[in-house]
């Protein structure tokens, strides 16, 4: 389950920065703080 987590949260992350990069600043900002938030070293849904 740690592993499937990590893996959300840097596909969330890493769309959150190509976000950024397009300019769309609100939705890689959501996408950035979601992935830090599931992510297990993050404050995560999940337990």
């Amino acid at each position: 389950m740690e592993l499937i987590l990590w893996i959300l949260a840097v596909i969330l992350v890493v769309s959150g920065v190509v976000a950024l990069l397009r300019r769309e600043m609100l939705w890689g900002i959501i996408l950035i703080v979601v992935g830090l938030l599931v992510g297990p070293g993050g404050v995560s849904i999940f337990t």
